[in-house]
């Protein structure tokens, strides 16, 4: 390999710093905001339109892997400061009592957002069209105003664990793009 003239690597090593920090100001930027809104996250639930006896025993723990891996990347990136408690809990589980499934459940939300002390509650959702085809939603509302602030879909292929954990990854990258170009993305 040809040795590169000082002076060309110098300006090099600047321009990748240039780079590297041309990079980094969004998500900077986003991170910022983590003291920002609170959210209460009520993880994910299932809507199997195929089911297949095979996989059943598989997917409440590929739930609670989700929900764990959303609640923590959207804290972790500065996009909610997302709030956790064992009173979150319970009026989760008291909910989900009380409704089929929590992201239709028109205004259900209340005591959630009320045991978080917080306005913004996030449900996020896997239909599993085939072994092949599933979408992996969320959908964030701001309880008080009885509105939908933010709903994302991303599409995976491959019902395995890999496939849902990149789903959720590339779900949180986009969402830590779009706040750095819009700040008031999902709020």
């Amino acid at each position: 390999m040809p040795a590169v003239p000082e002076k060309t690597a110098d300006v090099l090593r600047r321009r990748a710093l240039l780079f590297g920090v041309a990079c980094v100001l969004p998500v900077a930027r986003v991170r910022a905001q983590a003291e920002g809104p609170g959210l209460a996250f009520a993880g994910f639930e299932l809507i199997d339109e195929q089911p297949d006896p095979a996989r059943t025993a598989l997917q409440p723990p590929r739930l609670t892997r989700i929900g764990a891996q959303m609640a923590r990347g959207l804290h972790e990136r500065g996009l909610y400061r997302v709030v956790a408690s064992d009173g979150v809990t319970a009026a989760v589980e008291q909910v989900r009592r009380s409704v089929d499934l929590l992201h239709r459940c028109n205004g259900c939300l209340d005591p959630i957002a009320e045991a978080a002390q917080v306005r913004l509650v996030g449900v996020g959702w896997v239909q599993r069209v085939s072994n092949l085809i599933l979408n992996l939603n969320l959908a964030v509302w701001d309880v008080p105003q009885d509105r939908m602030t933010l709903t994302k879909s991303v599409d995976i292929r491959g019902d395995t664990d890999e496939s849902w954990r990149r789903g959720v990854d590339y779900m949180l990258r986009d969402m830590v793009e779009r706040r750095a170009r819009q700040p008031r993305y999902g709020l």
